[in-house]
């Protein structure tokens, strides 16, 4: 049994519908997740340490290691069914839309820091790192998965190769029968009657 599986006879009935028709969303919510917990860690340690005076720099290399991580999440689970771009070409929009998710993961922090000023000594330790959480990994990591979310199903997983083939199953095919009756008939679509029933008597051979 796989994970999915094992995960979804653990929820309860009523929402086991709702999660199946969403699970893509689902998926990449569960990378989102992981991806999370590997940037505030590694955020925090950047932060108390090599970079304690650049924490918008420690921000946005840990964004940058999560992406790494959640590219390859994302490719060979979340978006597996979908495809319709060369591995290379897809890698580089998938690092383009990250890149530009970087400034709206960053952007709330230096808004924090640097417009509202809520740091020491203008402000006292404690405050400093609550706004520090709720801007870099509440307010930014929605605002970055959010464009993500919609960035990633839009441009870099453009298709889902099973929705293509139901589509292409779906078309019904052009009646050649029918189309093969109306060239042998008359100018109104009517097939043409076999001499006899016409009354038309042929002549006999020889």
């Amino acid at each position: 049994m796989s994970v999915v599986d094992t995960v979804l006879t653990r929820v309860p009935t009523p929402l086991r519908g709702l999660v199946v028709r969403h699970r893509e969303l689902v998926k990449f919510a569960f990378v989102g997740a992981s991806t999370f917990a590997i940037d505030t860690a590694l955020f925090y340690l950047l932060k108390w340490t090599v970079l304690e005076p650049k924490p918008v720099t420690a921000k946005v290399v840990a964004v940058l290691v999560a992406t790494v991580v959640s590219y390859v999440l994302n490719r060979e689970w979340a978006f597996r069914t979908r495809g319709g771009r060369r591995r290379h070409h897809e890698a580089g929009l998938y690092f383009l839309v990250s890149g530009t998710a970087v400034a709206l993961y960053a952007a709330p922090l230096w808004i924090s820091r640097y417009v509202l000023h809520l740091q020491t000594p203008h402000t006292t330790p404690l405050v400093e790192e609550l706004a520090d959480f709720t801007a870099g990994q509440v307010l930014g990591v929605l605002l970055g998965m959010a464009f993500r979310w919609w960035a990633f199903r839009r441009w870099v997983f453009p298709t889902r190769e099973q929705e293509s083939t139901e589509e292409r199953s779906n078309v019904e095919p052009f009646p050649v029968e029918r189309a093969a009756g109306e060239r042998d008939g008359d100018q109104n679509g009517a097939p043409h009657e076999p001499d006899e029933e016409r009354g038309v008597s042929r002549p006999a051979a020889g």
